[in-house]
């Protein structure tokens, strides 16, 4: 059930429906809205709903021995061990074993073992990582009250945000579960202005950069010239930026027509001057959760610089390899973190002279320029699923000759995609001001007129989103 469906916008009006029609009772309400959440992966694969639950009951328990008093660090090493084995089974058992039969190989050996991979269920590393978040904070005394079932069932399980985030923070969103949302302060225009540019990010870009252009080049590079190979590129960055960026809207939107808040996950990223300032602005739930429950207790900036560099490598090698079990996405994971150190160990050597370059505006417009570029290095990687083909892309680069055209609707979604991330703020809340003056009606009208172009211009068939492997 893909956000971007018919079959999604019916179950959630039949949802905001049942949730509001439940508000005066607000067990019943928050029963309902888990039952919802169940059903909605339900429609996925029914056969992990058990799973779902049971990831959920065992860090509800693992909580609530945290909570307890006694015999605190054995319930967090055992609640976080159990996420984290349940995550490496289905995720990185059949990788590790495959490389290790390759080892053996390599020296001689060769074993006649048949590895099968685990069929991975879809959002299970969110869940793991909500799992994890709800046991760390109960660990750090950030829950005010002891957590009851429903409401840790409901927070993993939550289905606007289950099978690709943003991450929630337990002590962010558990204390929204304590009384029932007041329809007078549900911000409905900035819900709608969400989902509607979610849907314009996905469909009408994201969709589009993937069909003309991204999909074909990295199928077959070989077949590409250097400004077709350069095109897919830029345009896989603008891709994956309107993809999640435009999921996450929507999920965003979604909840706060149900009366949740869920915290910005992008803000701009392709604007950042640096690398520490690009994770500021990326996935910013998942980059603050690998800083505060990775980096942090591995010891973070407050050792020497030697270790500080190695907590940075090993907090970016494991981010990478949460996104899948291969070697190029640990590649894609090293890159930034080498990124992090080179730019750091510049920061340190420019404080002992005085530049006064690095503070104006043609060095910040070079700094984007450089960052952008090397962050696309890394996404060739990222997308193209082995080590040879990223290569190859690359190649393509020097030696594909400049014969064959890129589209034109192509190059319009890049610059659009670019453009996008410099769009002043103010011009938002304008918009969103504009869209509080009209009348109830009319603002569902232009929604709708919203919803019919979206339909028209995008492509026929509704792509999954690109983090739902993940």
């Amino acid at each position: 059930m893909l956000f971007p469906t018919v079959e999604y916008a019916v179950f959630f009006i039949l949802s905001l429906i049942l949730a509001w029609s439940s508000i005066g009772r607000h067990a019943l309400h928050k029963l309902t809205l888990l039952g919802l959440s169940y059903i909605f992966y339900a429609c996925w694969d029914w056969r992990f709903v058990p799973l779902l639950f049971g990831i959920s009951f065992w860090a509800w328990l693992a909580t609530r021995g945290i909570q307890s008093g006694r015999a605190r660090r054995r319930w967090l090493l055992a609640g976080v061990m159990g996420s984290l084995g349940l995550l490496a089974w289905y995720k990185y058992a059949a990788f590790l074993l495959q490389n290790l039969l390759e080892l053996a190989q390599m020296v001689g050996l060769k074993p006649d073992i048949d590895i099968q991979t685990p069929f991975l269920p879809l959002g299970i590393s969110f869940m793991c990582f909500h799992a994890i978040s709800l046991m760390m904070d109960a660990w750090r005394g950030k829950l005010q009250k002891r957590v009851a079932l429903v409401d840790a069932l409901l927070y993993v399980a939550f289905f606007p945000q289950l099978v690709a985030g943003p991450i929630l923070r337990a002590s962010k969103f558990l204390p929204q579960l304590d009384r029932a949302p007041d329809p007078k302060r549900i911000e409905t225009s900035r819900a709608l202005l969400l989902i509607a540019c979610g849907l314009i990010k996905k469909v009408l870009i994201a969709n589009t950069l993937a069909t003309l252009q991204v999909d074909d080049v990295f199928a077959n590079p070989l077949s590409a010239s250097a400004s077709q190979a350069l095109a897919a590129v830029y345009g896989y960055a603008i891709q994956i930026y309107c993809d999640f960026s435009g999921y996450t809207d929507i999920a965003i939107g979604c909840a706060l027509l149900l009366g949740y808040r869920f915290p910005d996950n992008f803000d701009s990223p392709y604007k950042a001057a640096s690398p520490q300032e690009f994770w500021r602005r990326w996935h910013i739930s998942l980059s603050t959760w690998l800083r505060d429950y990775l980096y942090i207790p591995l010891g973070g900036g407050r050792s020497g610089r030697a270790r500080v560099h190695l907590n940075l490598m090993i907090t970016m090698l494991l981010g990478g390899l949460w996104h899948g079990a291969a070697w190029n996405f640990v590649l894609w994971g090293g890159l930034h973190g080498l990124l992090l150190i080179v730019h750091r160990e510049w920061d340190h050597f420019c404080s002992r002279f005085s530049f006064g370059w690095r503070q104006s505006v043609w060095w910040l417009w070079v700094s984007r320029l450089l960052l952008f570029h090397a962050v696309c290095l890394g996404w060739v990687f990222f997308r193209a699923g082995s080590l040879p083909v990223g290569l190859d892309v690359l190649g393509r680069l020097v030696h594909g000759g400049w014969l064959k055209d890129v589209s034109v609707v192509t190059l319009l979604c890049i610059m659009v995609g670019l453009g996008m991330q410099y769009v002043p703020s103010r011009w938002i809340r304008r918009v969103h001001l504009f869209g509080t003056w009209l009348q109830p009606a009319l603002r569902g009208c232009v929604f709708a007129g919203i919803l019919l172009v979206i339909e028209v211009l995008g492509p026929s068939a509704p792509a999954p989103f690109i983090y739902f492997q993940f």
